[in-house]
């Protein structure tokens, strides 16, 4: 009866084989890091724009609903209302960090807003948020608004 050897241990075909796999699995992960920052970056801009975007509309959407407004508002970008069947527009920067002044690393929106009359008390309200250099298109929404006369009194 022939004696059996007991082996111990591993060979070094499967420690090579482990590092490899091991190493291969490695790369594998840091090739995905680059394209999961640049997704990240890009998900922030857009949150942060989608959220500058809904507070100009909602703040022309009341600034319009009460007929005793009819000068533009500068500070906000709210153009001046127009006439029956024209329009008007307003353009002004935003900072990410809402300072004054640009501070390292904040990024800076362009939001342009247009006000078209489209009857006696009905508008049309668009809002575009760009920014530029990394998106120069944006995003943009729409919203109609009607004035609410029955509280014009208070004028």
């Amino acid at each position: 009866m022939p004696h059996l050897r007991a082996s111990k241990g591993f060979g070094m075909v499967e420690v090579l084989v482990a590092v490899f796999l091991t190493v291969t699995a490695i790369l594998g992960i840091f090739a995905l890091q680059s394209p999961a920052w640049r997704q990240t970056a890009r998900a922030d801009y857009l949150g942060r724009a989608t959220e500058i975007m809904h507070r100009q509309l909602e703040s022309t959407e009341v600034y319009l609903m009460n007929p005793c407004n009819t000068a533009a508002v500068t500070t906000n970008g709210i153009p001046a209302i127009p006439a029956i069947g024209a329009s008007a527009s307003s353009t002004y920067t935003v900072l990410a960090s809402g300072s004054a002044a640009a501070i390292q690393g904040d990024a800076s929106y362009t939001v342009a807003t247009t006000i078209v009359r489209t009857a006696t008390n009905d508008f049309r309200v668009t809002v575009t948020v760009t920014w530029p250099p990394l998106n120069p298109t944006g995003i943009t929404q729409t919203i109609f608004v009607s004035r609410q006369l029955y509280f014009k009194a208070g004028c």
